[in-house]
């Protein structure tokens, strides 16, 4: 494993997954984000009313946080040292140590108290994802894969970033590789990969996830006629936040994939993965349609009138969109 000396910064749609290409190319394995995001098998949906965010129930679009970093050790034979602290300032002397041994070094932070964001756009998020390459008197230099030039940030900004409390709390989780494998298998890694996440999506056990997480949404959507006008708004407010504005968002995740399918099907000389990846990108604009028509009945003033049912329709609609596309991959031929 033979590091780039000179670390190039890049800008990309998702944190964890932008996190792993940096890593890869600096260490002479060229993955894209797609593929680093669909080798890792890290497209779901969840719906968990009974885990709380801001008082409203948690809605996922992609799998739990560090799975695409755990995905892609388990599916390509990448090794990862992680490590967390019970101490900040044990984890700051870590970070450092490392930083002074030239290692780049991934890192799990609060968006909220990174100084260096804009104020409009902080919010409590405790597993957004960066790379610390580089220390200069008391500043860290970072690759922030949201932003497109590299960052800096003092010390204690960031120490408190990496070691605030709370749901997902960090604990100063670093992580960087110890192996990476020199070539990568395509032809038996991505049917692999492609034929589990599909099923993970079609055939879950338990109806908070896959595509009945989506129609398990869509009904509670649907009951909202039922309850008080100012809780369906914040709901309906809710469901627009976690899909189009925290991180990736929901459609944001499908247009990765339906890059990766893309990616792999050129690479496989498979035109099966052309066409789904076609399929997906057209479920990913259906994804962005049903914000909007959400964003529209937010803003209605005539409360009284938000077509419950029509939200309903749509999303279920979404759902038999996404679901034809997994039973297409997993029907059809992917070696």
């Amino acid at each position: 494993m033979v590091p780039d000396q000179s670390f190039q910064h890049a800008h990309s749609a998702h944190c964890e997954s932008g996190v792993m290409s940096l890593m890869m190319h600096h260490y002479g394995l060229p993955l894209s984000e797609a593929m680093v995001f669909g080798l890792s098998g890290a497209l779901m949906f969840a719906y968990l009313p009974f885990v709380k965010l801001g008082g409203m129930p948690l809605i996922a679009y992609r799998s739990r946080p560090r799975a695409i970093i755990k995905g892609l050790q388990k599916n390509l034979g990448i090794k990862m040292k992680m490590q967390t602290f019970s101490q900040p300032a044990k984890g700051t002397k870590a970070l450092d140590s490392l930083l002074e041994q030239g290692e780049i070094v991934g890192a799990q932070t609060s968006v909220f108290w990174l100084p260096y964001f804009p104020e409009e756009m902080r919010f409590h998020f405790n597993a957004h994802n960066l790379i610390i390459y580089k220390k200069e008197g008391d500043e860290y230099l970072i690759s922030d894969p949201v932003f497109e030039t590299p960052v800096r940030c003092e010390t204690q900004a960031l120490q408190k970033a990496r070691f605030v409390k709370g749901v997902m709390a960090p604990k100063g989780l670093l992580y960087y590789p110890v192996h990476v494998p020199e070539t990568i298998n395509y032809a038996v890694v991505i049917p692999k990969a492609i034929k589990k996440n599909a099923k993970a999506m079609l055939k879950t056990p338990v109806p908070i996830a896959g595509i009945r997480g989506i129609r398990y949404l869509a009904k509670a959507i649907g009951k909202l006629e039922q309850k008080d006008r100012r809780y369906a708004k914040l709901f309906l407010g809710h469901i627009v936040r976690m899909q189009e504005e925290i991180g990736t968002g929901g459609a944001g995740f499908r247009f990765i994939y339906a890059s990766f399918l893309q990616e792999a099907g050129k690479l496989l000389g498979n035109p099966l993965l052309g066409e789904t990846s076609q399929m997906m990108t057209l479920v990913g604009d259906q994804w962005r349609e049903f914000a909007l028509m959400l964003a529209k009945a937010i803003r209605s003033k005539e409360s009284q009138t938000t077509d419950f049912l029509a939200l309903q329709t749509k999303l279920e609609s979404v759902a038999d969109a996404e679901a034809a596309v997994y039973r297409k991959l997993l029907e059809g031929n992917l070696v």
